[in-house]
């Protein structure tokens, strides 16, 4: 019999959960052995909590991440958070700051502004919405600042087996997450998944599908073309080459995909699998298409030397970003087809920002 696979939390759920009961403690209320954690978009996940550590005019809780059964560089990790309060007469602020072994963004490109420590915006927004939740539970007439700093004790040796020095983040790990709950990884089963999905669709006389690399991008695809059925929607992951091979066989008429820039990038690059711990993007390849648009020498030389896709599209100027994506887009086109059998299928991108906005035509690609 198959055993179901374990999810786990994010290092963002910990830095919540974390928070949330420290927070508690702080206000007098007793050390919870779990708490109620929101998620980032919708829901929440109760999660155990080690210990909280009044001392003085803070508290201090501790969370171990827990990767379920497709654990991390942080499973098994102490994930920190101190909490003060601030007394004041305006409303309820909450301050977030990174403290020892979470890293410091020193490289543009990154969702995190150069020198602010790496704590993505997904779980910034949960830290706060817990805090405001606790707040609303046990201290509602509350006033002033609470002051939340995330700390991982072992975290500048964890980041040594990341990516993270690497992107310009030093000195500890990234406080991750979007959705709050991490899902156990297989690729044979993600590959099936995709296949029944395609089956899906075609079963249902649905002919143009549209591959997603994840929640964001489909819900932006969705919130821009809401008339989508929901069953043409596929979250493809960083499956590029299978799940083009799957919808040619099934016979799919024409397929888009709903993608952000390093997707995009890779896409154009012709990775067949697109994680960037397998794939990595040839920034200095991406110059000399940016430099066969004309794009100054200047700026080209700094894009290969760049860390991100992100980082590139920001470095391109405003007059040069729609033949850059075009370009892009172009290649990625090109590619789609190579991984197809018969090549007569239609392909067609939709680039977003992180914004949930269409970055190229959508009346030349819907």
């Amino acid at each position: 019999m198959k055993k179901n696979l374990r999810e786990g939390f994010t290092t963002g759920s910990a830095a919540t959960a974390a928070a949330m009961s420290a927070l508690r403690v702080l206000l007098g209320g007793s050390k919870p052995d779990s708490i109620e954690t929101p998620l980032p978009e919708k829901g929440s996940l109760v999660i155990p909590v080690e210990r909280v550590e009044l001392s003085g005019l803070n508290a201090r809780a501790i969370v171990i991440k827990d990767g379920g059964d497709d654990p991390d560089a942080t499973n098994g990790h102490e994930i920190h958070a101190v909490v003060e309060h601030i007394k004041g007469n305006d409303d309820v602020r909450v301050k977030i700051s990174g403290g020892i072994g979470v890293g410091k963004v020193t490289q543009p490109g990154l969702p995190v502004p150069v020198g602010e420590p790496a704590i993505n915006p997904a779980p910034r927004k949960q830290i706060i919405t817990g805090i405001l939740k606790e707040l609303s539970e046990t201290a509602p007439q509350l006033r002033g600042t609470i002051k939340v700093r995330i700390e991982v004790p072992q975290g500048e040796a964890i980041s040594l087996k990341t990516m993270n020095s690497r992107l310009g983040i030093l000195g500890g790990i990234s406080i991750l997450g979007t959705q709050g709950i991490v899902r156990p990884f297989s690729h044979a089963s993600w590959e099936a998944s995709i296949a029944l999905a395609v089956n899906v669709a075609k079963a249902t006389g649905i002919e143009e599908i549209i591959f997603t690399t994840g929640r964001r991008s489909e819900r932006f695809y969705l919130e821009r073309f809401p008339e989508t059925p929901q069953l043409a929607m596929i979250q493809a992951a960083d499956f590029f080459n299978g799940s083009m091979l799957e919808a040619e066989t099934k016979g799919i008429c024409e397929v888009h995909w709903s993608i952000f820039i390093g997707k995009l990038v890779k896409h154009a690059m012709g990775f067949p699998y697109t994680h960037a711990k397998d794939w990595r993007i040839d920034f200095a390849l991406l110059a000399k298409w940016c430099d066969d648009l004309n794009i100054a020498p200047a700026i080209t030389t700094e894009i290969a030397g760049a860390n991100t896709a992100l980082q590139v599209f920001d470095m391109i100027p405003e007059s040069s970003k729609k033949v850059f994506i075009d370009m892009l887009i172009v290649k990625a086109e090109k590619n789609a087809l190579l991984f197809t059998l018969k090549k007569h299928m239609t392909i067609k991108y939709h680039l977003f920002d992180f914004d949930g906005n269409l970055l190229n035509n959508d009346d030349d690609n819907r």
